[in-house]
């Protein structure tokens, strides 16, 4: 993958020297106070010799603008600006390349950066960072408030007032170039000095690297402040990438490699870069601008800043064809061709090499296995458990030796009246004065319910609180609205459920029955009946207006407690999970009862199939969707690891290990709702979620990590989150008395939803409007609303309206 170029030796080590590299040239020391500039295209080309510097130079950049080529050189006694077309004019001319100095006597300057405009240059010299004009000798600003000598300094791209410095005193500063003042002093990031920084304007975040392979990805607010947004360890990632690559490896069947011992080495983040290539003379963003290069001095590693993975790490050691094995310094620049050109000094050796990499050889799938689809490509096979049926027998009555059945003393139920108690009949006939005018409204109404209104797709996030009701002292422990979004089951835990209206208003009905919380609800399609599920291994299914549940099952027919369970495959199945065991049953739910035998249960239950996980495991979590027919199950276990069921083919199709951290406590699906339409592929989305690794959205096309959100706090309780029905939101509950909500294509959050009175274990959307609601530990429920032009009712029966029938 990686080709070396250019090989040069020096006369002295440049191992903590900046060097300069841009798309067309790249640019180093010689004998300490001379410069060589090769292009980088045509690299065998007799080299351009810069000379005026009268001390050892010390830092080289090139400015940021694909107009003409600028180099800033720094040594003890000046800093010098050079045109390098206009040098490389007049050498040809048989003149001697002359630059601009732009300051005198500034000290030891141990890092130089451009504007983006290239009109002026940032100086790190001890605490100190000068900025001059690149044009004439001219002091712009003196910016001194750092503790320790300065590593590095960059101009803020979408503002070009806002300056951005790193230091060995192990902080960053925000510097207003207009007032020459601090806006934003970092806390101490580290026990190591910070190395560098680098500006990613897309989402207008920064991230600072250390010495001990530390990163941290901040966003730069407007007012100049920084939020955290992720934090990355070098040596971490690249611990679980190895992991990824064994178990890859395994799968594949091919020979695992002897174990070696291995010397763990510091990695610094010496340099930074996106990964962009050049068409022509304009830059073009790859397709996925989150790959980021990291330069360190044992190789480059290239990271996905949506899931602070590393998708790829080229070591020197693997390319023995290189000259350096250890690298002291970078400088990296997309190249022309669709690649990426680094220029990088060698640790112990005085060489510098020119390397460059294609970034089509990047294009690596972080994945394990195959592919899926959400939606089946196929009918279910003859022999699939999708196909069982639930076959009932109707009771017989014995028969005598005579062969003639015993009757019942009574035929029915309820004998009718001969009337002779009730008054002789007058009037044989009536005519029916009060009738309807209009017969069809009755059945008009009935059917209205079912004329639904679109789930505003362009709506903002729910934020505005609506309604706060102290319904409990016990912890939210799940919430689930029905498919209409009319009604909302919350599940405590005092092992009681209650059922409430959507707009949380009147006296909520009460179930009671589990002996230990709930931990899983679901409604059935049809919102005739759920289902709850609880750690006292036993699942009930309640209908509307009974008490009493119109199945149980418990009676030690699980071993261990149900985690999660759900109706399946449009209400055909019930799925649940008890232990390292998956269940699929068949049922039928009577609601009628027998008044003489009223204790036996006229619901039937049968086990369709029962799978168990890879190695055994416990299932912590499970998702499949019953809105429409799918084939998929997605189950969490507690080693950590999401498996893919194939139903259809009543097998594991895939397992991913090491998904997070932790286990996974949360799984969700991108469902949408009934009053919503999205792309079909953003079905395949799901969201994962475990304590103190934040959540994870994949895609279960590559069973890839897309994006990763950790600003909420999570640190022991199982914290839910939720995606909207329209796609564009995720939510999630915090230990920070806070709900947070993030946009999917960013990894900062947008809104931070405060005031709750404790921990925020579930958070839930309605699929009818745009509404979130949340639970708390301490038993409170937080309705929030958007804050867009759509008016919002106090009950979503609200989101239903009759639509005019289109005329003939």
């Amino acid at each position: 993958m990686v080709t070396e170029k250019l090989s040069l030796t020096c006369d002295g080590l440049l191992s903590h020297r900046q060097l300069a590299c841009c798309h067309s040239y790249c640019g180093l020391p010689l004998h300490g106070k001379e410069m060589l500039i090769y292009n980088t295209m045509e690299v065998k080309q007799q080299p351009l010799l810069l000379t005026g510097h009268h001390g050892e130079i010390s830092a080289m950049t090139f400015g940021k603008r694909s107009g003409p080529v600028l180099l800033c050189s720094a040594s003890a006694d000046y800093i010098i600006v050079w045109d390098i077309e206009l040098c490389q004019k007049r050498t040809q001319e048989g003149k001697v390349a002359a630059g601009t100095v732009i300051g005198t006597l500034l000290g030891e300057v141990v890092h130089l950066s451009f504007c983006f405009s290239d009109e002026r240059v940032a100086a790190c010299s001890g605490a100190t960072v000068y900025i001059l004009c690149s044009k004439r000798q001219d002091v712009i600003s003196t910016l001194t408030s750092h503790l320790g000598p300065l590593t590095s300094a960059e101009f803020c791209p979408w503002n070009k007032d806002i300056l951005v410095t790193t230091s060995e005193d192990r902080t960053f500063k925000v510097w207003n170039l207009q007032t020459e003042a601090v806006c934003y002093q970092s806390f101490v990031l580290s026990a190591y000095p910070l190395l560098s920084v680098f500006f990613l304007e897309e989402n207008r975040h920064l991230i600072t690297g250390s010495s001990d392979g530390q990163l941290w990805c901040f966003s730069l607010r407007d007012d100049h402040n920084c939020d955290l947004v992720t934090k990355m360890d070098l040596q971490k990632m690249e611990k679980r990438h190895q992991m990824h690559q064994q178990t890859v490896s395994h799968q594949a069947g091919s020979a695992e490699q002897s174990a070696v011992d291995k010397m763990e080495t510091s990695k610094p983040v010496l340099e930074m870069a996106l990964c962009t290539s050049f068409t022509g003379t304009s830059i073009e963003l790859e397709k996925d601008s989150s790959w980021f290069c990291i330069g360190s001095s044992d190789g480059l590693y290239v990271v996905d800043l949506a899931t602070s993975e590393l998708l790829t790490v080229l070591y020197f050691k693997d390319y023995p064809n290189l000259s350096i094995t250890m690298a002291g310094s970078w400088s990296i620049s997309p190249g022309r061709n669709n690649s990426m050109v680094f220029l990088v000094s060698s640790l112990f050796t005085p060489c510098v090499v020119l390397l460059e990499l294609p970034l089509c050889d990047l294009g690596r799938t972080w994945a394990c296995g195959e592919g899926f689809l959400v939606f089946p490509s196929s009918p279910p096979l003859h022999e699939s458990p999708l196909n069982a049926q639930l076959k009932r027998r109707e009771p017989e009555h014995p028969k005598k030796k005579g062969g003639i059945k015993e009757q019942p003393l009574v035929f029915h139920s309820k004998v009718k009246s001969s009337g002779y108690n009730t008054a002789p009949r007058r009037i044989m006939f009536s005519p029916k004065t009060n009738t309807q005018k209009n017969p069809s409204s009755k059945k008009a109404n009935k059917n209205r319910g079912l004329l639904l209104k679109d789930y505003p797709a362009d709506s903002a996030a729910p934020t505005v609180a609506h309604i706060h009701l102290s319904i409990a002292n016990k912890p939210v422990h799940c919430l689930q609205y029905s498919g209409d979004g009319k009604q909302i089951l919350c599940g405590l835990g005092d092992s009681s459920v209650l059922l409430y209206k959507s707009s949380l208003t009147g006296s909520p009905s009460v179930y009671t029955g589990h002996d230990k919380p709930v931990s899983s609800l679901s409604w059935s399609l049809n919102r005739q009946w759920w289902l709850s599920a609880s750690e006292d291994q036993s699942l009930r299914i309640w209908t509307h207006g009974s008490p009493e549940p119109a199945i149980i099952m418990g009676d030690s027919m699980f071993s261990k407690p149900l985690r999660s369970a759900q109706f399946y495959y449009l209400d055909k199945f019930l799925l649940l999970a008890s232990g390292p065991s998956l269940y699929l049953y068949l049922y039928h739910v009577d609601t009628t009862r027998d008044d003489i035998r009223r204790y036996q249960q006229r619901s039937v239950v049968k086990l369709a199939r029962c799978f168990t996980t890879t190695s055994a495991t416990d299932i912590t979590a499970l998702s499949a969707v019953n809105d429409f027919f799918s084939y998929i199950v997605l189950v969490c276990g507690s080693d950590r690891s999401i498996q893919v069921f194939d139903m259809n083919k009543g097998t594991i199709a895939s397992a991913l290990p090491d998904a997070h951290s932790r286990a996974v406590h949360c799984i969700t699906q991108n469902k949408g709702s009934m009053f919503s339409t999205q792309a079909p592929d953003s079905y395949n989305l799901f969201l994962t979620s475990a304590v103190t690794d934040g959540v994870k959205i994949w895609d279960l096309r590559t069973l890839r990590c897309v994006r990763r959100y950790e600003n909420h706090v999570n640190r022991c309780h199982p914290c839910s989150s939720a995606i909207s029905p329209c796609g564009r939101f995720i939510a999630s509950g915090s230990e920070d008395n806070c709900a947070y909500v993030y946009d999917v294509r960013s990894s900062r959050y947008l809104h931070k939803l405060q005031k709750h009175s404790d921990t925020v274990l579930s958070v839930i959307f309605n699929p009818a409007t745009p509404e979130l609601l949340t639970g708390t530990l301490d038993g409170k429920l937080r309705l929030f609303q958007s804050s867009s032009g759509v008016r919002l009712s106090h009950d979503t029966s609200a989101a239903a309206h009759s639509v005019p029938s289109m005329s003939a």
